[in-house]
């Protein structure tokens, strides 16, 4: 089967839930996305009612394949963990879920997985045929790898043991904040120790690095020392929903 040229993208997220159809020769959006606020009551059944309502709010994408990311460990459509929304998350069948929700076939994947599919088509990593390992920096460390191509889901690089703590109480944005640090110290103290740690264990061919302070990334990645390559994120807030338009079309082609 041949890839659809469009699909719908919805990502999820603890604070806002938002989605566009996107071109899929181009990664653009087709429309302006539409985002509703998370509720604060975020178990499944409000967030799949929000997840259809965004469906139906673009018809024009009605044909095409849906995927949906989420804000933790999505393995076979199962979901594992979930940071930012209500624990009782864990154990869900996502993909039957937003599959009735919806009424039609959906692919449900992790939002840093989607964010590294959608740098390797159309951003930062686009042309990079190795292997691409990506670095969400927010609150905690989001990380994803992408080798030859094809994703290897579900990595959980942010929670490494370095020195003897969990890598992204360390060196994420959010601990940089908390602890008051600097750019230079942040990147010299924390950041630099991570990466290289983590460049040893996959030995990544690009890093590239999102999160919202990725749009700071002249204030800290010239001041890292390491081997491998490392640039921030081209696509920003729009990773996501591109990324999991993406993964639901690859999933068609799937035996």
């Amino acid at each position: 089967m041949s890839q659809p040229t469009t699909g719908l993208g919805i990502d999820i997220g603890g604070s806002g839930i938002k989605g566009a159809p996107v071109d899929l020769d181009s990664g653009e959006f087709l429309r302006e996305r539409l985002k509703i606020l998370t509720p604060d009551e975020s178990g499944s059944e409000p967030v799949s009612e929000i997840v259809a309502r965004i469906c139906d709010h673009f018809p024009e994408a009605a044909g095409g394949p849906v995927g949906i990311t989420f804000p933790g460990v999505v393995q076979n459509g199962t979901v594992h963990s979930a940071a930012n929304l209500d624990k009782s998350w864990v154990g869900t069948d996502a993909r039957a879920l937003f599959t009735q929700a919806v009424g039609r076939p959906v692919r449900v994947l992790n939002d840093a997985d989607a964010a590294a599919l959608a740098e390797t088509r159309y951003g930062a990593a686009k042309g990079v045929h190795g292997t691409v390992l990506m670095t969400t920096l927010g609150t905690g460390i989001g990380t994803a790898l992408v080798v030859a191509g094809r994703l290897v889901p579900n990595t959980e690089f942010g929670h490494l043991e370095i020195d003897g703590h969990d890598a992204e109480s360390r060196a994420s944005s959010g601990a940089k904040e908390r602890d008051g640090l600097s750019y230079p110290e942040w990147a010299n103290e924390r950041l630099q120790r991570y990466y290289r740690v983590i460049e040893d264990l996959v030995w990544p061919d690009l890093i590239v690095v999102g999160g919202g302070v990725s749009r700071k990334a002249h204030k800290f990645l010239p001041l890292l020392d390491i081997r491998t390559p490392i640039v921030p994120a081209a696509l920003r807030n729009t990773a996501g929903i591109v990324g999991a338009a993406l993964a639901a079309a690859q999933a068609l082609e799937m035996p």
